[in-house]
């Protein structure tokens, strides 16, 4: 076994993308993957459904999953910086066979979602231009998500960082107006709104346990997109510095961003408030920041926070673009994927793979004008655990990389960056997402009747994970390494076959 040393994580191995990605890049990238349509528009339907103190509650929780998330990611990505992370860290510390499940559920999700963002974009041009055909901006959208990715990493650097730069700017904003109105400061007749929406009715925490799981696994959803901070580590400048950096300031400004603008929403408009049930992309006028902006006096709150919710869908569709693709580049260097995905260009980008990507999220999009988008549907729902499934990778790999590292006689002291609650982190991490993915499908089972779709719907990305992750075991009778012949050596990608 090779000595391991601090250094070793900042060696780029022979073939690897370019580190053009600074520190605030990561940090930005990190920040605005996770602060999108979900805190816009969704939070107030959490709200509505388990009461703001509920809501609260329930996103307060996921803060520290996520916290427990970072740092194991964080642990894997400092030492052993790789654009496919979370594919490569379950080949060499539980099993090839999950490394490969775990990269191609991933590429999956995120192709998907840039179909997603592009039907979202296409609603929200509607409140400008009515009547305007939707396959003009999915084009116009698309060209521009695919432009922003193939440049080069630094040009996705740049334009995340500002598209992050000015959500971050829109959220600090809407809290330091909700807070003057709460205080009396702004707002109509400058009236206290004070915390009387808190104990009014069942506001603290309606709706029961039940209602706040539910709340729980929205708050999941909305978080998704943090860990892309293990994607782009393979392309930070220093990642043993980065990393770290990054991850530091992200979870708590994470956390104070959300559980602030929640707490902010649920003291400006009470829960059963009917317009809390209706954020989505084509009623943005309906959205809880653009009530509380409108409230504060705001005439144009409606058309800024259009402007404001298109940035983040381009911010969601470019992301998704970026780290599919990398994850794409990385399954075909690993063997997991056609050789010729795993090309590069004279500026380290992996065009064959982008170009794939954005086909794929193209033909998804054109599934939704189809057949009342019925198969559109399924894909969506396909990709509903995705990000979970990721999640629990995430945490099993992080647990056996620290076990097999200390087996092998090395010092954790010695890691770039060490996640300080190893081993009870990634456990709890398991522990509750297993749970919030086994609750995703209790709506359909709370009626007088099963909804069967609904139940299917809500599931079907677990039996095709596994299938993938079966097939690919029996064919390469691949087995669980053994925790003495994991591999530390971060100059080589080991082939997944």
């Amino acid at each position: 076994m090779p000595a391991i040393n601090r250094t070793q994580s900042r060696l780029k191995p022979e073939g690897q993308l370019k580190r053009g990605l600074k520190a605030r890049h990561m940090t930005m990238i990190s920040l605005g993957g996770s602060i999108g349509t979900g805190l816009f528009l969704a939070s107030g339907g959490a709200i509505h459904s388990a009461g703001a103190g509920g809501a609260l509650l329930a996103y307060l929780a996921i803060s520290v999953i996520v916290y427990f998330l970072m740092t194991s990611l964080g642990e894997m990505a400092a030492f052993m910086p790789v654009s496919g992370s979370f594919s490569t860290y379950a080949n060499r510390f539980v099993d090839p066979a999950l490394g490969f499940a775990l990269g191609w559920n991933y590429w999956f999700n995120w192709a998907i979602t840039i179909a997603a963002e592009l039907s979202a974009a296409s609603l929200i041009m509607k409140y400008w231009f009515p009547g305007s055909p939707a396959l003009l901006w999915c084009a116009l959208y698309l060209a521009l998500m695919f432009l922003i990715n193939y440049f080069s990493v630094r040009s996705y650097g740049e334009s995340e960082y500002w598209f992050s730069f000015l959500k971050v700017a829109t959220v600090i904003v809407f809290i330091v107006v909700g807070l003057l109105m709460i205080a009396g400061i702004m707002g109509d007749g400058a009236k206290p709104a004070g915390l009387s929406h808190y104990a009014a009715g069942n506001s603290p925490f309606h709706g029961g346990f039940m209602a706040l799981l539910g709340v729980f696994m929205a708050a999941g959803f909305s978080f998704q997109g943090t860990e892309l901070i293990g994607i782009t580590a393979g392309e930070s400048e220093n990642p043993g510095r980065t990393v770290p950096k990054a991850i530091r300031q992200v979870f708590w400004r994470i956390l104070l961003f959300y559980i602030l603008a929640i707490f902010v929403i649920g003291a400006l408009i009470s829960y059963n408030d009917p317009v809390l049930l209706s954020g989505d992309v084509d009623k943005i006028a309906m959205s809880p920041f653009t009530i509380v902006f409108r409230n504060a006096g705001l005439a144009v709150a409606a058309s800024v926070m259009n402007a404001i919710i298109l940035t983040s869908v381009l911010s969601a569709g470019s992301s998704g673009m970026y780290a599919s693709t990398r994850m794409l580049w990385t399954l075909a260097k690993e063997g997991s994927a056609p050789r010729w995905l795993g090309g590069l260009d004279r500026r380290g980008v992996p065009v064959a793979s982008l170009v794939v990507t954005a086909a794929i999220g193209m033909l998804a999009f054109l599934a939704s004008l189809f057949g009342d988008g019925v198969v559109y549907t399924w894909l969506l729902n396909a990709s509903g655990m995705c990000g979970f499934l990721a999640w629990v990778g995430i945490a099993v790999s992080h647990y056996r990389f620290r076990k097999a590292y200390v087996l092998q006689g090395h010092d954790p002291e010695r890691l770039p960056y060490r996640a300080r609650w190893f081993p009870f982190g990634p456990i709890a991490a398991f522990v509750v997402c297993v749970l919030v993915m086994i609750g995703q499908g209790y709506a359909a089972l709370s009626g007088g009747t099963i909804d069967w779709t609904g139940l299917i719907a809500a599931y079907i990305g677990l039996p095709i994970f596994a299938v993938v992750f079966l097939v690919y075991k029996i064919k390469h009778r691949t087995r669980i390494v053994p925790l003495d012949q994991c591999d530390f050596d971060v100059q080589q990608i080991p082939s997944a076959k």
